[in-house]
């Protein structure tokens, strides 16, 4: 546990990722409820570009936060969400349900894996409650994305409720992290 006179400088980074992952969650979800309702191109791209970029985010941070061998469970985050990226790819190609599948599917092993790494770095930087809550929460809805391909027209806009709740989750972080730095001077 971190004492109120100790933040890690590493405590920076993670807080600029959060705000950032925030950052892009909130944009993908006005996409989504905007533009996306009326374009199957951008509602395609949209589902493509949500995996890659946590697989982006996973490795970046995993790099900055010591390296790969370091950080195995964003490792295996990164390497989840490229197959997933690829795997939505093909999706799109095929409706609504197989993406809700390929979604769902990501959704529960990248929530574990955020899970798994939350729970490793609350003893060096706190503030990981919401990352644990969050990632236990995605796999939870990931197994209802699963359940839902098989209901009449699931739509995109249910997945952005994901993300706007991911984007809350990164912004309570982000937010802790910031308030542990300012009261530690």
């Amino acid at each position: 546990m971190i004492t109120p006179t100790h933040v890690p400088a590493n405590a920076r980074w993670l807080r600029t990722l959060y705000v950032t992952r925030a950052a892009f969650s909130i944009a993908w979800v006005v996409l989504a409820f905007t533009v996306a309702r009326t374009s199957p191109v951008v509602a395609g791209v949209l589902l493509v570009v949500y995996p890659a970029w946590d697989a982006l985010a996973n490795a970046v941070d995993a790099r900055q936060s010591g390296g790969m061998s370091a950080n195995p469970t964003q490792m295996i985050n990164a390497l989840v969400s490229a197959i997933a990226t690829i795997a939505m790819a093909v999706a799109v190609g095929r409706g609504m349900p197989a993406v809700f599948v390929v979604f769902g599917a990501w959704a529960v092993l990248s929530g574990v894996l955020q899970l798994g790494t939350a729970v490793r770095r609350w003893k060096h930087f706190g503030a990981q409650w919401a990352m644990a809550l969050s990632g236990a929460q995605s796999a939870l809805a990931g197994i209802f994305f699963v359940k839902q391909a098989s209901e009449p027209n699931p739509m995109l806009q249910n997945l952005a409720g994901y993300a706007a709740v991911g984007a809350l989750y990164f912004l309570i972080s982000g937010a802790v992290l910031l308030y542990r730095e300012r009261t530690s001077r």
